[in-house]
């Protein structure tokens, strides 16, 4: 399947049995880990910068990354996102990636220079420089919410393993 193909449509009991957490890490976390699978079949997977909007991830690459080949290849992801507390809770994300032709500048949502101030500045980036160089955008539209962890964990049943 092409990357540019559109997402299988997800459906309402999909989006409405993710957990609350999982809101709040795609909020506020920095960074979501994308696995994607290269042509010889070997997973890859790596952090990324993002911005969720309640429906879909953006995140941005340089154009000639592995994982932007590798999207354009195979547009399956799976992502986890969270940062696992006592109960070791993350959440994983289903999700089909689209490579648009447009500049990073185009689709960047307005409130990722604010979410990455701190992170830029430590990097000695501008928004703008930030864009420059990573000026690929990945659009990642979530096909199914899976728990990791968390309370019931213990317990046969609905959380991913």
């Amino acid at each position: 399947m092409p990357a540019t193909a559109q997402a299988p449509e997800v459906t309402a009991r999909q989006f409405a049995t993710r957990r609350p957490s999982v809101e709040a890490a795609l909020r506020d976390d920095p960074v979501v880990w994308l696995s994607s699978v290269q042509r010889d079949g070997r997973p890859h997977l790596v952090p990324v910068w993002f911005h969720w909007d309640g429906e879909r991830i953006v995140a941005f690459s340089k154009p000639n990354a592995r994982k932007v080949d590798n999207l354009r290849d195979q547009p399956s992801v799976m992502l986890a996102v969270g940062t696992p507390g006592p109960d070791f809770q993350v959440e994983l994300i289903e999700a089909t990636a689209e490579i648009p032709e447009a500049d990073a500048a185009e689709i960047m949502p307005e409130g990722f220079g604010a979410k990455y101030r701190e992170l830029l500045r430590r990097a000695n980036l501008t928004v703008q420089r930030f864009a420059e160089v990573y000026s690929q955008p990945i659009v990642l539209r979530p096909t199914r919410f899976l728990g990791y962890g968390g309370r019931g964990w213990d317990a046969a049943g609905s959380l991913a393993t």
